[in-house]
C-alpha cells in the first residue's frame, strides 16, 4: 500500500511539474511500467562509494536525483557492502571493492574516459558496478545507467565496455560579451558576464550536466568573430568562475583568440607572429590564463577569414599562426584549434577551392598540438554539401570536425529539422583519401592516419531560452552531436530513439510516429530549400528565408547567383574540369562518382554541373519540372509533419505539444513562402510554366524580392 501511494504521489508531482523543455532528456519522472519498477528497484536498492571526490558527488547527486524520480527510492549511500542490490561507483584506485574484482584488463583500453558496468557478485550479493580508470569516466558509466532506466533497458545481466572514439568534443559557442549569440535562435547568451564572478546562475550547472550526460567535455563560450576583452584580467576572473562550474563535470574550458590582441589590449605596434616581442606578449598572456584556469583547454581561431586578422596581415602563414601559439600553450598540454573557414573575395577562384588550396600546401607544418578545424563542407553549413575535401586530404595533419548545430540556414529554431542524418551524411562519406573505405569518420577519429590528436566541434544552438534551444526537438541534435562525437558509427535512427525516450515517452506509438518524422525532416527541408545540390540561395546577411535573387553585393561569393548561376540554358555550379575543377581536389573515385551527369546523384547534381532546364532526370521528369516537383514535395511533406504531430495529441503533455504544433505552423508558412520564392525567380530563366497539378503562387516575385527584416535575430556583430 506504502508503495501504491509513493507512486500516486510521484505521478501528481509529475502531473503539476511545468513541461517547458528545461529538463531536455534529463526527464526523472516516475516510469509507468509497474513491471519495470519492481525489476529495477530490485536491483537498485542503496549506493557504494568508498571515496569522495567533486566529480564522484556529482555522479551520487545525479544517480539519487534520477532513481528517486525514476523509481521513488531514497537511496543511502554507504563504502562497504551491506546487501545484494548495491550500486558501486569507483575506480580501482578509489575502490577497494572495485580493485578486488580484478577489471584491470576490461578496464585497460577504456582509458581515462571509458567506463565499464556490469552486474557482478561480491560476497555473493548481487550488484552492479559503473567503474571507470579515471573519476571522470565512473560520471559517464553513471549517465549511461540512467540512460538505460530511463529508456527501459534491462539490467539484470549487464555488461557494458565504452569508450569515445574522439578525444576533443567541443561545443563552440558563438556568444558575444554583450550577451548577443551570432546565429543564435534561442535567446541571448547563457554567460552573464555581468554579474561573474560573483553571481553563479544554476543554469551554468545544468549546462554542465547536460553536456557530461552525453560526453561532452569541452566549452568554447566565445564566438569565432572574437573580442580581446576576454583575454584581459577582469575577464579571466570571470572566465575562471565557469571553468570552476565545469571542472567537476569533466568539461574543459576555452577561448578564442583574437589574433590581434597584442595590439588591441597589449599596447604593441604589431601583431606579426614571428615577432619575438609578440611572440612573448603571447607566452605570458597564456600563462596568465592558466594561473586563473589551471586546466585550460586552449584556443579556437578563426583568422584572415571574413575581415578577421591573422598572420596574412603581416605575409605570414597560417602555419606560422597557429605554431605560435601552439608553442606557448604546449607547456600546459593546451591545444590550438585553427579554423579553415578561409577565403578570399579578391581570389579569382571557386569558393569552394580556397580552403584546400591554401592548407594542402601546409600539411605536417603544424605543431603536434594544433589540428585545424574543418567544416563538413566546402562553402558553409549548408543543408546539403559534399564532405569537405580536406577530409583526407591532409594526411599530416590532425583535422577538428566542425558542425553547427544553431540552424543558421535550416529555418532558424522554428524548423524542426533533425541534424544527425546531415552530421551522418557526411562522417559516413568515403573519401578513398586510403583506398576504399577511409571514411571521414576515421579521419577524425585518427584511425586513418594515426594522429592521436582527435576533436570534433559543434556550433552550439543553446542560448538562455527556458527550453534552452529554441525549438523543443532542437534539443535533439545537441545531442544528437554529443553522441556522435563519443561514437559517430552510432546511427541517426538510434540516437532519436534513445533521445524521445528519454524526452518524451517510451510508448513504443509514440516512439515510432516521431522517430519516422524525425528521420524524413531534414529531407523535406532540403527539397523545400536546396534541393538537388542547390546552395547558399538565402536571404541577405540574416541567412532568414530564401533569397535566389541576392546579387550586386560587396563580395560576389556572399550572394546566391555566385552560387546557383542560373541562366536560359540551365542551372548549377560546374565544379568538374570544365568548369572551376573543384572536384578534382578529391580523390579518383570521388571524381568518378560526381563527375558526369550520369553518374553523379541527383541530391548533388546542381553543386557539380551547370545543367539544362530540358535535361531529362531519373524520374523521367525535366530538370525545371524536378525542380518545382522538389520545393512543392518539401513544402507539402511539411503538411504530413504536421498531421504527424497533430497524433501526438493527449499522448505527449500539452506544453509541448502546443508549442511544436504552433512552430509547424510556422514551418508550413515559411515552406509554402521558399517553394514560391524559388520557382518563380527561377521560372524568369527557364522560361517554362509551372507543372499541371501545382498550384500558382498567390503573389508575385516582385512581393518576395520586397521583404525585408532588419531585426532577424543571430546577425554577425560588426566590431
Amino acid at each position: 500500500m506504502k508503495s501504491v501511494l509513493i507512486i500516486i504521489l510521484l505521478f501528481i508531482f509529475s502531473a503539476g511539474h511545468s513541461e517547458d523543455g528545461y529538463r531536455l532528456w534529463l526527464r526523472y519522472d516516475p516510469i509507468s511500467d509497474v513491471t519495470k519498477r519492481k525489476e529495477y528497484a530490485a536491483l537498485l536498492k542503496y549506493l557504494v562509494l568508498e571515496q569522495t571526490s567533486p566529480t564522484f558527488n556529482v555522479a551520487e547527486k545525479e544517480l539519487k536525483l534520477a532513481l528517486n524520480g525514476l523509481l521513488g527510492l531514497n537511496l543511502t549511500t554507504t563504502n562497504v557492502i551491506q546487501e545484494a542490490g548495491a550500486i558501486i561507483l569507483g575506480t580501482p584506485a578509489s575502490s577497494k571493492i572495485i580493485a578486488s574484482l580484478n577489471l584491470h584488463d576490461k578496464l585497460r583500453s577504456l582509458g581515462d574516459e571509458g567506463f565499464s558496468i556490469l552486474a557482478t557478485s561480491v560476497k555473493g550479493k548481487k550488484c552492479i558496478v559503473v567503474a571507470g580508470n579515471k573519476d571522470v569516466g565512473v560520471l559517464y558509466g553513471t549517465f549511461h545507467l540512467i540512460k538505460l532506466i530511463q529508456t527501459y533497458q534491462v539490467l539484470q545481466n549487464i555488461y557494458v565496455q565504452n569508450t569515445p572514439r574522439i578525444k576533443h568534443r567541443i561545443l563552440n559557442h558563438w556568444d558575444n560579451l554583450d550577451r548577443t549569440v551570432e546565429r543564435g535562435y534561442a535567446g541571448f547568451s547563457l554567460w552573464d558576464w555581468h554579474k561573474l564572478p560573483d553571481y553563479i546562475d544554476p543554469r551554468y550547472y545544468d549546462y554542465a550536466r547536460a553536456n557530461a550526460s552525453i560526453g561532452i567535455n569541452g566549452s568554447v563560450v566565445t564566438n569565432v568573430n572574437s573580442n580581446a576583452q576576454i583575454l584581459t584580467e577582469p575577464y579571466l576572473q570571470k572566465v575562471a568562475a565557469l571553468a570552476n562550474v565545469f571542472r567537476p563535470y569533466g568539461i574543459k574550458i576555452y577561448l578564442t583568440a583574437r589574433f590581434s590582441a597584442p595590439r588591441e589590449i597589449g599596447g604593441m605596434p604589431t601583431a606579426d607572429p614571428l615577432d619575438p616581442n609578440v611572440r612573448s606578449w603571447w607566452k605570458k598572456k597564456i600563462d596568465e590564463i592558466y594561473q586563473h584556469v589551471p586546466d585550460f583547454g586552449g584556443f579556437v581561431v578563426k583568422a584572415n577569414s571574413e575581415g578577421q586578422p591573422g598572420p596574412q596581415n603581416y605575409k605570414r602563414s597560417h602555419a606560422d599562426g597557429a605554431n605560435m601559439l601552439a608553442e606557448a600553450l604546449a607547456p600546459h598540454n593546451g591545444i590550438v584549434m585553427w579554423r579553415a573557414f578561409v577565403y578570399d573575395n579578391e581570389v579569382p577562384e571557386d569558393r569552394a577551392k580556397q580552403a584546400f588550396n591554401e592548407f594542402k600546401l601546409l600539411d605536417g607544418k603544424f605543431n603536434k598540438n594544433v589540428m585545424i578545424q574543418v567544416k563538413n563542407g566546402p562553402i558553409d553549413f549548408q543543408p546539403r554539401e559534399p564532405f569537405h575535401p580536406l577530409f583526407g586530404g591532409l594526411p599530416q595533419t590532425p583535422i577538428n570536425m566542425e558542425f553547427q548545430i544553431t540552424q543558421e540556414y535550416l529555418g532558424y529554431a522554428t524548423h524542426l529539422v533533425y541534424l544527425a542524418p546531415l552530421f551522418k551524411e557526411c562522417l559516413d562519406a568515403d573519401t578513398y583519401a586510403s583506398g576504399k573505405g577511409s571514411y571521414v569518420y576515421k579521419v577524425i577519429d585518427g584511425s586513418l592516419h594515426g594522429h592521436a590528436l582527435t576533436g570534433m566541434a559543434g556550433v552550439a544552438n543553446i542560448g538562455n531560452d527556458r527550453n534552452w534551444c529554441g525549438h523543443p526537438f532542437a534539443q535533439s541534435n545537441w545531442y544528437s552531436f554529443g553522441r556522435l562525437a563519443w561514437n559517430p558509427t552510432l546511427t541517426s535512427e538510434a540516437i532519436a530513439e534513445e533521445w524521445i525516450r528519454m524526452t518524451f515517452s517510451n510508448e513504443q506509438d509514440v516512439v515510432k510516429s516521431l522517430k519516422e518524422l524525425m528521420l524524413a525532416s531534414r529531407e523535406i527541408t532540403v527539397n523545400y530549400m536546396t534541393p538537388l545540390g542547390l546552395h547558399h540561395i538565402m536571404g541577405w546577411d540574416h541567412h532568414y528565408g530564401p533569397g535566389p535573387w541576392i546579387k550586386d553585393k560587396p563580395r560576389a561569393d556572399w550572394t546566391s547567383v555566385y552560387y546557383h548561376k542560373a541562366d536560359d540554358f540551365g542551372i548549377g555550379f560546374d565544379r568538374t574540369k570544365t568548369g572551376s575543377n573543384a572536384l578534382g581536389q578529391y580523390a579518383p573515385e570521388v571524381q568518378e562518382k560526381y563527375g558526369s551527369l550520369k553518374n553523379c546523384p541527383e541530391e548533388y547534381l546542381l553543386w557539380f554541373h551547370h545543367v539544362s532546364w530540358d535535361h531529362k532526370m531519373k524520374s523521367g521528369r525535366s530538370l525545371w519540372d524536378e525542380l518545382c516537383h522538389r520545393y512543392y514535395q518539401g513544402a507539402d511533406s511539411v503538411k504530413w509533419m504536421q498531421d504527424s504531430w497533430n497524433k501526438m495529441e493527449g499522448k505527449v503533455d500539452h506544453e509541448r505539444f502546443s508549442q511544436v504544433k504552433s512552430l509547424l505552423a510556422i514551418q508550413y508558412k515559411e515552406a509554402v513562402w521558399w517553394r514560391n520564392s524559388c520557382v518563380l525567380y527561377f521560372q524568369t530563366f527557364s522560361k517554362k510554366d509551372i507543372p499541371p497539378g501545382f498550384e500558382k503562387p498567390e503573389k508575385s516575385l516582385n512581393y518576395y524580392e520586397s521583404l525585408q527584416f532588419p531585426f532577424a535575430p543571430g546577425i554577425r556583430p560588426k566590431w
